[in-house]
């Protein structure tokens, strides 16, 4: 699939409930990874609110899901050298929102293993923020403790999504799960 917006990750079993459900939102497709889809929703925010109205009506709505994580950007890199340069340039547009705020990276890879690492990438992006933030006088701190943010990072093989998610996002939809 070239263009996505959302990654989930389908339970033991889900995988044929997971079309079912998420195909009514848009293009659902298999990636080579195990229990990883990709989709391209085209109204997110419906989509959102959507799968909360429905899991409030019926909690087991969304059993098949283990995860599912919208991205606002995406790009597509061929080296770990690119894609930090991509990643901090889409990092650095939310430093206003995340001034003097706690906040932390939370990156989930797959692909490019040996050559990116997670927790490399989640310092890497975490100090490029508090940096940032420090310059502007706005410092920020990095928790993972209630933060007031998390920023997400997917990848599947050379795509990349990122999206920034504050408490009250969370707190409004509980199937995005980050940690």
């Amino acid at each position: 699939m070239q263009e996505w917006n959302v990654i989930v990750s389908v339970n033991e079993r889900g995988f044929k409930r997971a079309f079912e459900v998420l195909e009514e939102f848009g293009t659902v497709k298999k990636t080579d990874f195990y229990n990883v889809l990709l989709m391209k929703v085209d109204h997110m925010k419906q989509f959102l609110e959507t799968l909360r109205n429905r899991t409030l009506q019926e909690p087991g709505y969304l059993y098949f899901l283990s995860r599912l994580i919208p991205a606002t950007r995406a790009f597509i890199f061929r080296s770990p050298e690119e894609f930090e340069m991509k990643a901090k340039d889409i990092v650095l547009t939310w430093a206003p929102e995340l001034a003097g705020k706690s906040f932390h990276v939370r990156m989930r890879r797959r692909g490019f293993k040996g050559r990116l690492s997670s927790l490399d990438e989640e310092h890497f992006l975490d100090h490029i923020l508090l940096k940032s933030l420090e310059a502007d006088g706005k410092p920020g701190r990095i928790t993972f403790e209630d933060p007031d943010a998390i920023i997400a990072v997917e990848t599947v093989a050379q795509w990349a999504g990122l999206s920034l998610w504050k408490r009250n996002d969370l707190q409004q939809y509980p199937f995005i799960k980050l940690n």
